[in-house]
């Protein structure tokens, strides 16, 4: 039997797990901050897409709902981080996907469209600015090393 309170081998801290939560909070608290409001007023949105009309409300709302179904894997990473480690690498991917299409769409984007280009860097710099939260908490919830692998990798050495 185990001390409730002292750190087990092999597992994560308490304060590691709520860092590792926080920075993935945050990233879907962005993702949200986008999402609800394309979704509950697009026609206001629009515009950043150069969309307007009923076209560009529905297809401002679609991006919201993408956005929804984007967050998913948020919720049961941010509830326990090292236990739902597989969402967390299933965010890391879609976060590096979406970077980079952002990323390709910007540079491949015409002259002459300023308002789409704004949004565009805004995603990017949002996106960017999440992988490296999201890159923490991967690191944060990194397995430790066993002794018994240290003891080899430093045989090995």
């Amino acid at each position: 039997m185990t001390a409730p309170n002292l750190p087990q081998p092999g597992r994560k801290s308490t304060r590691t797990r709520w860092l590792a939560r926080g920075a993935i909070l945050a990233v879907l608290l962005w993702n949200l901050s986008a999402a609800l409001p394309f979704i509950a007023y697009p026609e206001v949105y629009a515009g950043a897409f150069e969309l307007s009309g009923t076209v560009g409300a529905v297809l401002t709302r679609s991006i919201g709902v993408l956005f929804l179904m984007w967050v998913i894997p948020y919720l049961p990473a941010a509830l326990d981080p090292v236990r739902y480690r597989v969402c967390l690498a299933v965010i890391l991917v879609q976060q590096g996907i979406g970077l980079t299409a952002e990323s390709w769409m910007a540079l491949t984007l015409p002259a002459g469209h300023a308002s789409l280009r704004a949004t565009g860097l805004r995603f990017i710099a949002f996106d960017a600015a999440g992988l490296v939260l999201l890159t923490a908490a991967w690191r944060l919830t990194r397995p430790a090393a066993r002794d018994g692998a240290k003891d080899r990798s430093a045989a090995e050495s």
